[in-house]
């Protein structure tokens, strides 16, 4: 299970990462800074399924409560979006090491 998670943890950071070297780019040859959201970048991708996601949610229970945070995730940037849980998810995939302290007077 650690594997899964550090693999998938990995893989999300280094997402986040190639979304933040395309904005830095961006913001260089703008001379200002440019943040992408994730509505932009799923809308450039694959527009079609982000129209997919809304109108499966739409059919939903808790349909109105989940849009409200999928238009708010949708609006901050792409490698926020997916750079804080990729962190997360590899902190929780990370080996338990037991920390061994010692005292000066042990050396």
């Amino acid at each position: 299970m650690r594997l899964i998670l550090r693999l998938l943890g990995t893989w999300l950071v280094g997402v986040a990462l190639i979304l933040l070297i395309i904005d830095g780019t961006k913001s260089l040859g703008a001379n200002t800074i440019v943040l992408t959201s994730l509505g932009e970048t799923w809308t450039a991708l694959h527009a079609q399924s982000l129209e997919q996601l809304r109108a499966f949610l739409a059919t939903r229970f808790f349909g109105p409560l989940l849009d409200i945070v999928v238009t708010a995730l949708l609006t901050f940037p792409a490698w926020a979006v997916l750079g804080v849980p990729g962190l997360f998810i590899a902190w929780l995939g990370r080996s338990k090491r037991m920390r061994v302290f010692v005292k000066q007077d042990q050396f």
